[in-house]
């Protein structure tokens, strides 16, 4: 980790081995925080549910190792009421909800399945960003803030650190000298946000100038808190309250919840600890859930 600036800028060439092995550790896995919080910068969409914005991914904040953070999320509906929890599998514990999907799927039974896929663990990653360009809110111009995204970005980011043609060189988008502005293209594709036509440009440093880099670098947030345990509640906790939504009094057994989650069916193992490699960003998904339950 990076314990000062200069540090910070030596060590830039061996970031991007680091940042290569650990988005290999995601793609091929081994054995809800407030929506509220200022910190966290969106893009703005039109009525057509269209958006675009420039923004920088930024390195590893002071003291910490890796430039975002990972934790996985559930959101259903059972007949007992919702289930919106973070899962504590982020933090590599046993999770009351990964269990019972385990049981659901092993258990050969297509329905069973079907209810597995349906309230699968959501994977959401958190980054440090400088915004570059947001026409639609220009005061968020030149500032740092915590930035929200899922796998299709985060595919993008990992292409670039593991290009698939050889005559592609592979960048580090989060370094601050040799890493590339991201133009975020947002459009609405069958009533869901689609990140397809986003990309990467060339890349440059985000500025000439180190002491401009190194403020904006001493203005990160730190994202330790994200996998933070005292941000999860306690497997005793959710398996409470995962047995109040399936409707049981004293066991989370085969009652099947609903879900209003349309996206991404694909059939995926439940291993109650695995990362899942078909998950999809459901951040409009989550809002639904959030207002559905505060309702």
């Amino acid at each position: 980790m990076a314990s000062s600036f200069a540090s910070l800028k030596k060590s830039r060439q061996s970031s991007l081995e680091k940042l290569q092995t650990e988005i290999d550790k995601i793609n091929n896995p081994q054995n809800n925080f407030s929506r509220e919080d200022d910190r966290f910068w969106k893009a703005e969409l039109d009525k057509s549910g269209n958006g675009y914005a420039v923004i920088r991914f930024l390195p590893p904040s002071n003291g910490e190792d890796m430039p975002y953070q990972r934790v996985f999320n559930h959101g259903f509906q059972g007949p007992g009421g919702w289930y919106i929890e973070n899962s504590l599998t982020t933090i590599g514990q046993k999770d009351p909800l990964a269990e019972y999907n385990s049981v659901l799927w092993n258990s050969g039974i297509e329905a069973n399945k079907e209810i597995a896929r349906k309230q699968k663990r959501r994977l959401t990653y958190f980054s440090n960003i400088f915004v570059v360009e947001d026409k639609s809110n220009p005061q968020n111009e030149g500032k740092v803030f915590l930035f929200r995204y899922g796998k299709k970005i985060f595919d993008k980011i990992s292409s670039m650190a593991n290009p698939e043609f050889e005559d592609e060189s592979p960048v580090d988008v989060f370094n601050l000298w040799e890493g590339a502005n991201f133009k975020l293209k947002i459009r609405k594709v069958d009533g869901f946000s689609n990140y397809d036509k986003s990309e990467f440009i060339t890349p440059a440093p985000l500025f000439e100038d180190d002491t401009k880099l190194e403020e904006t670098w001493n203005s990160q947030h730190s994202l330790d808190e994200f996998v933070n345990e005292n941000n999860f509640k306690s497997y005793d906790e959710l398996k409470s309250r995962l047995d109040i939504v399936l409707g049981n009094t004293k066991s989370a057994g085969m009652s099947a919840p609903s879900s209003v989650d349309q996206v991404d069916h694909t059939d995926v193992p439940f291993d109650g600890g695995t990362p899942i490699k078909e998950e999809t960003s459901n951040d409009e998904n989550l809002d639904y859930f959030k207002k559905l339950a505060e309702a």
